[in-house]
């Protein structure tokens, strides 16, 4: 039953890697397939082992992500795509809550943690190479980032703040806490460029335009879109929704509305398959 899991989980990832990456998103028979796939082979190793534990696990697995998707989701760290498949990869691998009935894995949390860990790689990665790839724009809008006044003044505050923290650090604390202190000190200062950076990408690549005709559930909207003074979509949808995309088609033929702003995101499922690639082999390799 693992090893059968273990192969359907890896298919769905390759599969909805691709199109993630060729068309940013990823149909729903791959997250629901796997959803119902799981739940049929949970059940069926239930029924022949005259076992219910194995269900049960399937459930709990698809409770855990299906909490970890609302969070996600509702951040707006993750599309519905994102979710839907972390919901399907929790019933799949499921969740022990009854230790006494078998081995006490964890699995499916180690799989969270590596997806978040190699995440945060892959969309700095990912960010990186946006900003070769629109290097000209993107070099323009630093320029007019580091100009800006709000910015100008946060550098120079915490610049001073540091200095005096390290100077702190060096005269109070003993010596073997000192360079581990002024590390973590310095890294928040790292971390106001990285998010520096993050904001700049968004602006240079991947905000645009888009027919109406183009748009997919899902969609970011950058901007609130209205037809006269009725709202069809914006920001706080956390994606656009079918019903809200067959409204705007309608104005569309109507010739009240052409092009809608869009945030693109990042195709963030291929970081999914390695990140479960890498819990396979720490599983085997005795890690966990």
């Amino acid at each position: 039953m693992i090893l059968i899991g273990i192969i359907i989980a890896f298919i769905a990832l390759v599969v909805a890697s691709l199109t993630d990456l060729h068309n940013r998103e990823v149909p729903d028979y791959v997250s629901y397939g796997l959803i119902i796939i799981a739940f049929a082979i949970s059940i069926t190793y239930s029924v022949v082992t005259w076992n219910y534990i194995y269900f049960i696990q399937s459930i709990m697995g698809f409770i855990i992500g299906l909490a970890i998707a609302y969070l996600m989701f509702y951040l707006g760290q993750w599309g519905g795509g994102d979710s839907k498949l972390i919901m399907g990869l929790g019933a799949i691998i499921g969740f022990n809550v009854f230790p006494i009935f078998g081995n006490n894995d964890f699995w499916l949390l180690i799989l969270v943690a590596n997806i978040i860990l190699f995440g945060a790689v892959y969309g700095l990665l990912w960010s990186v190479f946006l900003a070769i790839k629109h290097r000209i724009v993107f070099m323009k809008n630093l320029r007019l980032w580091l100009l800006k006044r709000e910015i100008i003044w946060t550098r120079r505050i915490m610049l001073i703040v540091i200095v005096l923290m390290i100077v702190l650090v060096l005269t109070i604390l003993p010596g073997e806490y000192k360079l581990l202190l002024i590390f973590f000190i310095a890294m928040f200062y790292v971390l106001f460029y990285i998010w520096l950076f993050v904001k700049i990408i968004e602006e240079s690549c991947m905000i645009k335009n888009v027919a109406v005709s183009k748009l997919t559930e899902g969609d970011w909207i950058f901007k609130d879109v209205f037809i006269g003074k009725k709202y069809i979509a914006g920001p706080k949808d956390l994606g656009i929704s079918r019903e809200q995309i067959e409204l705007l088609k309608k104005y569309s033929a109507r010739g009240k509305i052409k092009t809608v702003t869009i945030k693109e995101g990042i195709p963030f499922i291929p970081a999914f398959l390695v990140a479960y690639v890498a819990t396979i082999v720490m599983y085997f390799l005795g890690v966990f």
